[in-house]
């Protein structure tokens, strides 16, 4: 259904769309009553609606962070007020997924941590302690049920969505975190499969994966499938590769696309080429030690016709604050953790943490636009 826009002036946290003709997008600010917001995720319903989720609260760790979801409408112009539907006052509840299962639930798939409030002198991050837990809804999103626990292994974390094969094969990107002095330089990557629509999974790991998380599974023709990681190396996107359905992969090798440590998303879209969007940049290159840079900025989203080995067409989605010297580059606000989904209309939806965890930033552009094709106005 069609939307009216407002013209871009100056954008208000209000969740209204607003179309920036300097540009051609279409923006919005998501409302955010909560002192920090991260790591969101998009899915578009039958009926038209689009969900954003994401995690929220005071900062990420504490015990207050939940999951929250907000709603934008079919045929209507304004995001609503986000609604927290997790529910584990002593755990940090981050990284949320929405995933359409094929007979209409949508499981809503997230992390769960001990609270930093819980081991004060912690060295690094908690994540060591999650585990990964489900809620489902039967209503297109507007109630979920209880909270299961779907991975229980210790450091079992995620943030891509559960996608379905062609054979009906169900796989799950996930990685492992280990209680070490690496800063999370040691986590490996399994990929957890089921063939029998989630009830059962079993973990295939990825060879040559640590310090390579955050994998996107796509599945480039019948059974062939390409992964792309976040590298802890803060050097590049990093692929692999599998010709068995995800029962065996090669062992990822860098991408010429820089990664600054920080999460990525990529889909197939229905041209065939694949979307990725990611901060263009890089802080290290040496692949075996851990970075982490504080510069998340900007985000630029890049096209591949190869099935993600070359990246040739790329655009600026968020332009940041425009500090590009190498001595004043930290003066970016954060524009981080991007997620693209294409809708049955073909356009392109991107979401992101804005001005260091703000809001999200809710982004719609087309496969032409960033090709440089001329659109409708």
């Amino acid at each position: 259904m069609s939307r009216e826009y407002i013209d871009f002036n100056v954008m208000e946290e209000n969740g209204k769309l607003y179309r920036n003709r300097r540009l051609d997008t279409v923006e919005s600010l998501i409302p955010n009553p909560y002192n920090s917001c991260h790591a969101a995720d998009l899915l578009e319903l039958p009926n038209g609606d689009i969900l954003c989720c994401w995690f929220a609260g005071s900062d990420e760790g504490n015990a207050d962070i939940s999951i929250a979801v907000s709603r934008l409408k079919a045929g209507e112009s304004q995001w609503s007020m986000p609604v927290i539907v997790s529910d584990d006052p002593e755990r940090s509840e981050q990284n949320p997924s929405l995933f359409l299962t094929p007979d209409g639930e949508i499981w809503l798939m997230y992390t769960a941590q001990t609270a930093k409030s819980a081991i004060p002198d912690a060295k690094f991050n908690l994540q060591y302690t999650a585990e990964i837990r489900r809620k489902i809804s039967r209503d297109n999103g507007e109630s979920w049920g209880k909270t299961e626990t779907m991975f229980s292994r210790e450091g079992s974390f995620c943030r891509q969505k559960i996608q379905v094969l062609s054979n009906g094969r169900w796989i799950f990107g996930n990685w492992i975190c280990f209680s070490d002095d690496t800063q999370n330089g040691s986590d490996i990557t399994v990929v957890q499969i089921s063939d029998d629509q989630g009830k059962t999974w079993r973990g295939v790991e990825i060879p040559g994966s640590r310090g390579r998380v955050h994998a996107n599974l796509l599945e480039v023709e019948p059974g062939k499938l390409t992964a792309l990681f976040r590298s802890r190396s803060a050097d590049n996107i990093y692929y692999s590769s599998s010709d068995d359905w995800g029962e065996s992969w090669t062992v990822p090798v860098r991408t010429e696309l820089p990664n600054n440590n920080s999460s990525i998303s990529a889909i197939k879209l229905q041209s065939g080429a694949l979307a990725l969007v990611y901060n263009p940049v890089r802080a290290n290159d040496d692949p075996d030690v851990t970075v982490w840079p504080r510069l998340r900025c900007p985000i630029a989203i890049a096209l591949s016709d190869d099935n993600g080995k070359t990246w040739p067409v790329i655009r600026l989605v968020e332009m940041g604050d425009g500090y590009i010297g190498k001595e004043n580059d930290i003066n970016n606000h954060r524009y981080e953790y991007p997620v693209v989904m294409q809708s049955a209309d073909g356009r392109l939806h991107i979401a992101y943490s804005y001005y260091d965890r703000r809001c999200v930033k809710y982004v719609v552009v087309t496969e032409e636009w960033v090709r440089g094709n001329k659109t409708e106005k």
